[in-house]
């Protein structure tokens, strides 16, 4: 799912080709994607876009008449960019789910999964662009005494804490794996166990991580639409690395999964050694799960051989 750093470059770029032009239409090619009834779409049909803003990790283009277009990537969801407007056909294949038609470009929402997730709100005036955010406090600009506050509201895993939309806004899967390791802790860790010290790490650790990304990249679209837009990239860390070398300590990524998400981290470097019990395979072998670093490392050997 794209998060705070792909959601930032996606704005960054369509704010640049977007912004006071005119949305002459909107094409639908699933009746799945809208999810509103009123204001009706075709009410946003020759409005000009004002701007561009982040409620979490959806998008809201702003046209004048106070109406707004929100829309969730979820999971599978990506932009395509076409200029000159692609209007006599349906740019972006069997996956595009719609086209929004300005007079100089066409921008093709697609959903490259059977599951059709995204999403696509048309809603009108401040009040109801808010209900679309899911209140969690910006993680660029969050002071320390904040952030502590917010991660021991309640007494969660820290890996939670991070990416609860209602806590930090932005944050998912793949950049809380990269935040943890960064910070050198467990996502397993209890919120309300952080030592004063482990609290000021992990809030300089968001920080870094995300602006490092920000600027990696809008470095590496340069300028151009961004046309990659993924969770796995070969600079992570740990993030989709299982198996692979640590960068720092050269130890092999060890990973939790549980129902669709999985949880990358190195031991070494953030659990003492230790490896995390993966829930499913656990709760199978029980006694027999190796605690650490050595033990998983013979546990592999069999089902490697």
């Amino acid at each position: 799912m794209p998060e705070l750093p792909d959601i930032a470059l996606y704005i960054t770029a369509l704010e640049r080709r977007l912004v006071g032009h005119t949305l002459e239409r909107v094409r639908l090619f699933s009746p799945f994607l809208l999810r509103s009834f009123e204001p009706p779409l075709a009410e946003t049909h020759g409005r000009k876009v004002l701007g561009l803003r982040r409620l979490g990790k959806r998008i809201g283009i702003e046209l004048d008449g106070e109406l707004y277009l929100v829309i969730h990537l979820m999971i599978a969801g990506r932009f395509q960019w076409f200029e000159p407007p692609k209007t006599d056909t349906k740019p972006g294949g069997k996956i595009a789910l719609a086209a929004f038609d300005f007079e100089h470009a066409t921008l093709v929402l697609t959903e490259a999964s059977k599951k059709k997730r995204a999403s696509l709100h048309v809603v009108k005036g401040q009040a109801a662009l808010a209900a679309h955010d899911p209140g969690g406090l910006d993680p660029l600009s969050i002071g320390l005494g904040d952030f502590r506050a917010a991660l021991t509201r309640e007494n969660h895993t820290v890996k939670r804490t991070l990416t609860d939309p209602r806590v930090l806004s932005g944050i998912g899967n793949a950049y809380s794996d990269e935040i943890l390791h960064r910070a050198q802790l467990s996502p397993l860790k209890w919120t309300t166990r952080l030592t004063a010290e482990e609290t000021k790490r992990l809030h300089q650790a968001m920080k870094s991580v995300l602006r490092e990304w920000i600027e990696r990249l809008e470095r590496q679209t340069g300028g151009s639409f961004p046309s990659k837009v993924t969770a796995f990239r070969p600079e992570m860390a740990v993030h989709g690395k299982y198996r692979a070398p640590c960068p720092v300590c050269g130890a092999p990524v060890q990973r939790i999964v549980h129902a669709e998400n999985e949880s990358n981290y190195c031991a070494r470097c953030q659990t003492e050694g230790k490896v995390l019990a993966d829930r499913s395979l656990s709760q199978l072998l029980k006694d027999d799960w190796p605690r650490t670093l050595e033990e998983w490392e013979e546990f592999r050997k069999p089902r490697d051989a």
